[in-house]
């Protein structure tokens, strides 16, 4: 059987054709997102969510015209961000995603509405998280009018596609709006209206993959969350399979059919019952972005012109050998989700290791160390043995250094995850697990 994967990324959007039987990408694209809406204020991210789905559907229809004998759709895409819609199940409001600063604001001396959660609560929230800004809007008197729902961007395509007007979101995805009690797959709400939240806004949970409806005769399926669609795609249900994912931000994943949290673990719902243990960085494949604007600047300073310099940082560390003693970076440069005020550093700077592939070195042990760390503590935890590490997104897929220092690191071989875009192959592969609404 053919599927179709469908992926609304943060930066991309990806769909791929899979042959189930076979586990071959037999058509892989990804198109831009380009939906970011410029404000004024620093701390806000935000999407034109109608642009977004538009831009997603005509995709799609692309991909359905060149595979017509796709007998599936399965989805997946940003989690924590959040849509508003009207009863009728319309958008009204732009999509507030995962990276959205104003859960942290800090006004008039009073704490944030992530400090005050996780304080009265002591839930493990953070900012981004769609009920940590459902929850300022209603402080703020910013919630749209009309608002019925809350959803991700991905359900709302789904309900777009197959006419529902009411959300149904999947346990990986309601997981990802935070005051969700993980364990017996329902939202705290009485936490949420001692907060002031009234549930009624939440939309329908599934712990299934649902069939929502059916787009042009194909079924299509209920949306995973990003990290669970990558995690299907590249390990599907191995056990001791750990997944380094690198995109803008990073994370480690691996499986459990134990429960277990510690401040920055989450213990995220999977599929057949069991757990996707993960910490997640917020700046990762981000950091080397931001090195590369460093050494860009520098490049344009110099009269050569605002020209990308990736292909100069390969060629720095290609012409340098290791380090004895390097310098160390550390690359929480936008903070953490259990400490948002943190931030980076470089330390054991000397006068034989300060040069910019020293630098540029530094800043991908950086990267690598933040998620061995978080490996440290889920392995403490559990006892889960890393019997196969895995490397995913074009963070890690296309820098052999990286790979190079993860197998270090971990002391196992890394390998590349079966398809590039895993996500996206974990939607298609979706199918395997759908039942009939």
């Amino acid at each position: 059987m053919k599927t179709i994967g469908f992926d609304i990324g943060t930066t991309s959007i990806s769909a791929v054709v899979l042959d189930t039987e076979k586990q071959e990408i037999l058509l892989s694209r990804t198109i831009p997102n380009g939906c970011f809406i410029t404000t004024d204020n620093g701390w806000e991210r935000i999407q034109d969510a109608e642009k977004l789905v538009g831009k997603a559907k005509a995709f799609l229809d692309e991909m359905m015209d060149e595979a017509p004998d796709a007998a599936f759709v399965g989805m997946t895409g940003q989690m924590h961000g959040i849509v508003y819609l009207n009863e009728k199940g319309e958008g009204i409001s732009p999509l507030y995603t995962w990276q959205d600063g104003r859960g942290d604001l800090s006004e008039d001396g009073k704490a944030s509405v992530v400090q005050e959660v996780r304080d009265r609560f002591g839930l493990p929230v953070a900012s981004g998280y769609g009920l940590i800004t459902h929850l300022y809007h209603v402080r703020h008197g910013m919630v749209p009018d009309g608002a019925a729902f809350i959803c991700t961007i991905m359900d709302y395509l789904g309900m777009r596609l197959t006419g529902r007007a009411k959300p149904l979101t999947h346990t990986s995805n309601a997981a990802s709006f935070g005051f969700f009690d993980v364990r017996n797959g329902v939202y705290f709400t009485d936490i949420l209206r001692e907060c002031g939240i009234d549930p009624a806004i939440l939309p329908d949970v599934s712990g299934d993959v649902e069939v929502l409806g059916k787009y042009r005769g194909i079924p299509v399926g209920i949306a995973l969350g990003d990290n669970q669609a990558s995690f299907l795609g590249a390990a599907g249900l191995e056990d001791g399979a750990w997944l380094l994912n690198v995109g803008t931000g990073g994370q480690i994943s691996v499986l459990s059919d134990v429960f277990f949290e510690a401040p920055g673990i989450e213990a995220r719902p999977y599929l057949e019952g069991k757990y996707l243990l993960a910490g997640s960085t917020l700046c990762c494949g981000r950091a080397y972005a931001i090195l590369e604007k460093f050494f860009r600047a520098y490049a344009k300073a110099l009269g050569l012109g605002d020209q990308e310099q990736y292909s100069v940082m390969q060629k720095l560390l290609e012409e340098s050998g290791p380090d004895p003693d390097p310098m160390r970076v550390v690359t929480k440069f936008s903070g953490t989700r259990v400490d948002p005020g943190e931030r980076g550093c470089i330390t054991n700077v000397s006068e034989n290791n300060f040069t910019p592939a020293g630098m540029v070195r530094g800043v991908l042990t950086g990267m690598s160390q933040e998620l061995h760390d978080w490996y440290g503590i889920i392995h403490d935890g559990t006892g889960i043995p890393v019997n196969r590490l895995l490397g995913s997104g074009n963070g890690v897929r296309k820098n052999v250094l990286l790979q190079e220092i993860f197998t270090k690191m971990f002391e196992c071989p890394i390998s590349l995850s079966r398809y590039q875009e895993e996500a996206a192959g974990g939607a298609a592969t979706s199918c395997l697990f759908a039942r009939q609404a």
